[in-house]
């Protein structure tokens, strides 16, 4: 199968509820990350975009479900970032409710879940991790922000975040810079998979 080309992106459309929610035989695959976590920028860095995925300078922007098409033969789903202090309990209250249901309705064939290299994964994405699980879907984990770290550090790091998420073996863990570029083909790779 020819790869893909990711220079042919269109944005489709934002699902601000389940109802809207896109029900299609093409495949769909998944991102979501904390807020900070520069969720926007690996999808940009895979695209080959400055600021197609909108990257806001206050984390916390992606409040809907948003769907982009890639090549007219895949789905990106960047998901509502989480765990965002700044927002009211009621409106973190009606993500996580999205987030079930989207996770329950299991519309995608992949998740991609972005994490912090520098930082032991925190609730949110023990909480997250959990989700992908139980959707039975295959999932791939991304440990952004590489760069800053030292080479030394990269090891150890990444076995915290594996532990901490508890994520198997079978699931990918991706050392990833979205500032260099690093680990887009292996990215890539895992979404070419799934068509």
């Amino acid at each position: 199968m020819k790869d893909l080309n990711v220079n042919r992106v269109e944005f489709v459309k934002s699902a601000a509820a389940p109802a809207q929610f896109i029900r299609s035989s093409v495949p769909a695959v998944a991102f979501a990350g904390k807020s900070n976590v520069g969720k926007s920028s690996v999808i940009n860095r895979l695209l080959n975009r400055k600021n197609f995925a909108r990257v806001g300078a206050e984390p916390g922007k992606t409040v809907h479900v948003n769907y982009f098409l890639v090549d007219g033969r895949v789905y990106w789903i960047d998901l509502p970032g989480y765990g965002y202090a700044k927002v009211s309990q009621r409106e973190r209250e009606r993500w996580a409710a999205l987030m079930e249901d989207f996770f329950a309705a299991g519309l995608f064939q992949l998740g991609v879940m972005i994490v912090d290299a520098r930082h032991k994964p925190t609730a949110d994405d023990v909480t997250m991790a959990s989700y992908f699980k139980q959707a039975g879907r295959p999932f791939v984990v991304v440990a952004n922000k590489l760069d800053k770290l030292k080479k030394s550090e990269v090891e150890p790091n990444l076995a915290l975040i594996r532990e901490t998420l508890a994520i198997p073996d079978t699931v990918a863990l991706l050392p990833f810079s979205a500032e260099k570029g690093q680990g887009r083909e292996a990215l890539l790779a895992a979404i070419q998979a799934v068509l």
